[in-house]
């Protein structure tokens, strides 16, 4: 075997690969266990031969190493030339919820706060638990087609959370806290303060001794927690057919600060929701003696909390997953 020329040929070998990979491969075939020049230093037996071959492979072991080197220092250089590391990472987007989202867990952590039970209920309901159990008269407009997205003569999309409250009653005794929280649905023509498809929490409670003065104590409890002690709430006598006395219940307007403006139609309040003490006829209809069994109702619209809370001027664009506005909040 002619050593130098074995030299030769697997130097040009290391110096011909381009990747280390064939790197890799041209140490196997020159170097490795099976070639030629470690097979012939097993076989060695004398001094001089063995002298020979040990130069040979230091030699190409240097050659390995330098060329290995070599290779690891062009693909730092390659990488640098694709990605500068000295350069701020891109930063992400992250994900949030939407802020009626947000608004409702808050009502939802401040009932809960109060020792309330958060109830979901169906949104496709019966006319007689969206209306007659909550004894509509029949006259209402609200009963109209022009009014209400019917599904058929007995279904509809319901109106407001407040069948929730006779489900729960038709299926527990007293005492009631519950809140019940959801999307709902009129014929409203879209404006700054309405939309067709909306959002209500719905609050009843149902036991023993249970006066008005406790209705005005929760909301009060609960506007304070949404808005601060900044903000002034008013009372007002109000009819609904399921509530005796009814009340309405609006909160300073935040664009104007209660001084009066086109948002609020210069009264300078803004509009929150209805409430009231639950009618003894409701009870009844819940097989509840009202003799025994007082509560109160109430409802509010969480798009038009979310508005007051955030400055929103109109709540349309809730809706319209504009992004500028989403990412706000």
């Amino acid at each position: 075997m002619n050593w130098e020329e074995y030299a030769s040929n697997a130097l040009k070998s290391f110096a011909e690969v381009t990747t280390a990979g064939e790197l890799a491969e041209a140490h196997t075939a020159w170097l490795g266990r099976k070639s030629e020049l470690k097979v012939g230093l097993r076989n060695v037996r004398d001094r001089e031969t063995g002298m020979a071959l040990n130069a040979v492979r230091e030699r190409l072991e240097e050659a390995f190493a330098a060329r290995e080197a070599e290779l690891e220092r062009g693909a730092l250089v390659q990488l640098d030339q694709q990605l500068d590391v000295t350069l701020p990472g891109t930063r992400l987007r992250r994900g949030r919820l939407h802020p009626l989202t947000q608004i409702r867990r808050e009502v939802e952590d401040i009932f809960l706060g109060l020792g309330y039970e958060i109830v979901d209920t169906r949104e496709v309901e019966t006319v007689w638990h969206n209306f007659d159990a909550l004894s509509q008269p029949l006259t209402h407009p609200s009963r109209s087609h022009r009014d209400t997205f019917y599904i058929n003569d007995d279904t509809l999309l319901r109106t407001h959370t407040s069948t929730g409250q006779i489900r729960v009653m038709e299926e527990r005794q007293p005492p009631i806290y519950i809140a019940t929280l959801g999307r709902t649905y009129r014929r409203d023509t879209p404006s700054p303060k309405n939309t067709p498809s909306f959002h209500q929490v719905e609050a009843l409670a149902v036991d023993r001794g249970i006066t008005l003065a406790d209705l005005k104590g929760t909301l009060m409890h609960f506007f304070r927690a949404m808005f601060g002690e900044g903000r002034d709430v008013r009372m007002r006598t109000s009819f609904f057919p399921f509530t005796e006395p009814s009340v309405e219940f609006d909160v300073t307007c935040f664009l104007c600060a209660g001084e009066g403006c086109p948002f609020c139609k210069y009264t300078g309040w803004f509009e929150m929701g209805g409430a009231g003490a639950v009618d003894p006829a409701v009870f009844e209809k819940m097989g509840y003696d009202p003799e025994e069994w007082s509560g109160f109702a109430w409802g509010l619209g969480l798009d038009r909390i979310a508005a007051q809370r955030h400055g929103i001027p109109d709540i349309r664009m809730f809706w319209e997953n504009d992004l500028r506005v989403l990412r706000q909040f």
